[in-house]
């Protein structure tokens, strides 16, 4: 039967420092908020470690009381001490705590083709949306540059909308990254918008698409490169978001794979 717990109790503290990079990495556990992602992390077999929601939520929600009901430590929280948990201004009242899983590197990047690697893409909703574009295209592996987001950071589990619960997740520098692709013989395509036109790449064999960050580009990455390619636009655009330009390039790579199902239309961009 779900607990209730005083404003200051040490489960609270602890689940408030997973709002900060060092409090996840010191804990080796993240925290997301909500019954959608709630339900996405049961679907895709997420152990939930602990479970924190105000009395009205707990109520509300089936899924809270069935997570309780099997035995997953299950707290009441008044509003105020979940407001403090919590990562955004109007909390749903629901914040759940579940181990962080990354994949060892080399592993990875055995996994398939495409790879996706975020080049230290900075903003965490570019990263959130293209882990669900990778999620959406057949993606089976996303590595993060060290330098970039943190993959379990609040914003970024948010914006994947539950594609960080199915996707193999790795951290890696350039110097790890390309001996590793080179003995997985991954071919390593960079996105920028001085490269070759997309559409006359013919995404063979197994490849890792590389994204850059949304100002600097490729950087230190694109020597990793075997070719870098661009999606032309009208003479008027400027540029494209890191998330819509990486999005774009997966749904060709998934494509040319014929990894969207036969029969059907293919996927949009949003789901």
């Amino acid at each position: 039967m779900a607990t209730r717990l005083g404003s200051h109790a040490q489960r609270l503290v602890k689940a408030r420092a997973l709002r900060s990079v060092k409090g996840r990495s010191e804990q080796k556990r993240f925290a997301f908020e909500g019954p959608t992602l709630l339900d996405e992390a049961r679907a895709s077999d997420v152990a939930v470690e602990e479970l924190f929601a105000t009395q009205v939520a707990y109520e509300a929600t089936p899924l809270v009381r069935e997570y309780d009901a099997s035995g997953t430590p299950t707290f009441i929280v008044t509003t105020q001490a979940l407001a403090a948990i919590s990562d955004v201004a109007t909390p749903s009242g629901i914040v759940a705590v579940a181990p962080i899983r990354l994949s060892g590197l080399e592993k990875l990047l055995r996994l398939g083709t495409p790879i996706l690697v975020l080049a230290d893409i900075g903003d965490p909703a570019n990263a959130g949306t293209l882990l669900r574009s990778a999620d959406a295209f057949g993606c089976p592996g996303v590595v993060f540059g060290r330098l970039g987001v943190d993959p379990y950071s609040p914003k970024v589990v948010r914006g994947a909308m539950g594609a960080i619960f199915r996707l193999a997740v790795s951290v890696a520098g350039p110097a790890e990254l390309q001996p590793a692709a080179a003995a997985a013989g991954l071919t390593l395509l960079g996105l920028a918008a001085h490269g070759q036109p997309l559409a006359g790449e013919r995404w063979d064999g197994a490849v890792a698409l590389v994204v850059g960050h949304e100002r600097h580009g490729l950087g230190v990455w694109e020597p990793l490169c075997r070719r870098v390619l661009a999606i032309p636009m009208a003479p008027s655009a400027e540029s494209l978001s890191a998330a819509v330009a990486g999005s774009i390039a997966l749904y060709e790579a998934a494509r040319n794979a014929q990894k969207l199902g036969p029969g059907r239309p293919p996927p949009g961009l949003v789901k």
